[in-house]
């Protein structure tokens, strides 16, 4: 096997990158087939080969990968999901299961890989950049919107939408039977979706896990709803609240107001799928031009992200060890909506 100093050293001039693997890895998000898209035809009009690696790390590991030229990316760029699959792979978090992924892009004559995914992918990345030395770029993917660095994650704008629509529909439902709903939507760690959504809907209460006071504004909604007999709401729910989220949410509620009917929705994997918005599709590739450039530019071991609007390179290290602030505007401007 060579050796990582080799392999640096070898990737010191651009001019001896030839080839460029492109994966997506983890949760999948709507404008990544529009991130592999740009990719693809940026590093083609550079004169430099192509390869699709199939099923993130995985595909990696197992030598899944297919030369990939302009037309194999045509029509694409309107479907969400990914064309290039997706998988969560443990082996790779091994030392074995890096050494063996290695092997393969060497024997593939892969000189460099550009990784479409979230901070599990790039946390992959960062490790595997710094064993081997070897060039990766990282694009943010994922609908949470919660990777340090960038204003901006590629599938987040189609998911709040999805959210939205579906709230929408069930505050008819709410509103007709005098009912509140407990709404979670995805956001383990993250509560950006959750609060933007419930701010778009109007919601009564959000409750995400950035906060230490959503449950002191669900006693005083809930007490102030009863007594005024408003027993219809909204309650958006982030999947990682610490009560945990809608379903015990609910049950805490429906113990203490037995007289109020309460209902749970969990928009779950729907909130992943459907067509790219148009901000999704146009900042998936702006960044996906901007990781080929950053590869011809020497770089590497960054994630390409959007500041201002502007192309930044970020440290996988810094994009993996911290967070995505949420905006005290927002947790403000929610709780002056609800007086």
């Amino acid at each position: 096997m060579s050796s990582g100093k080799d392999h640096s050293e070898k990737n010191k001039n651009t001019s001896t990158i030839k080839t460029i693997g492109v994966l997506t890895s983890g949760g999948d998000s709507p404008g990544m087939n529009a991130a592999i898209r740009a990719v693809v035809r940026t590093a083609l009009a550079r004169n430099l080969k192509v390869t699709g690696i199939r099923r993130g790390y995985q595909g990696m590991i197992e030598g899944d990968f297919l030369p990939m030229k302009s037309s194999d990316v045509s029509g694409i760029i309107q479907q969400g999901g990914t064309i290039l699959k997706t998988a969560r792979c443990k082996e790779f978090q091994t030392t074995e299961g890096r050494a063996k992924a290695y092997q393969q892009l060497i024997k593939a004559g892969i000189d460099a890989v550009v990784v479409i995914g979230g901070e599990g992918s790039f946390t992959g990345a960062l490790i595997f950049s710094e064993e081997y030395h070897y060039p990766l770029i990282g694009i943010p993917g994922t609908i949470d919107n919660d990777i340090f660095g960038t204003d901006y994650t590629i599938g987040y704008d189609t998911a709040l939408n999805t959210v939205v629509e579906a709230i929408d529909k069930i505050k008819d439902t709410a509103s007709s039977h005098g009912r509140i709903f407990f709404v979670e939507v995805m956001g383990r760690e993250a509560g950006l979706l959750a609060i933007n959504s419930g701010i778009a809907c109007g919601a009564e209460v959000i409750m995400i896990p950035e906060s230490d006071d959503d449950r002191q504004q669900l006693d005083r909604f809930m007490q102030k709803g009863y007594k005024n007999k408003e027993t219809s709401g909204i309650v958006v729910v982030a999947e990682g609240d610490e009560v945990g989220g809608a379903l015990k949410v609910a049950e805490k509620v429906r113990e203490q107001y037995p007289e109020i009917e309460v209902r749970v929705s969990i928009l779950g994997h729907m909130q992943r799928g459907g067509s790219p918005t148009a901000k999704d599709r146009v900042s998936a590739t702006l960044m996906g031009v901007a990781a080929i450039q950053a590869l011809l530019d020497n770089k590497q071991g960054v994630m390409v992200g959007l500041d201002d609007e502007q192309i930044v390179h970020v440290p996988f290290r810094n994009a993996v060890k911290y967070k995505h602030p949420v905006d005290q505007n927002l947790l403000e401007a929610q709780k002056l909506m609800n007086i």
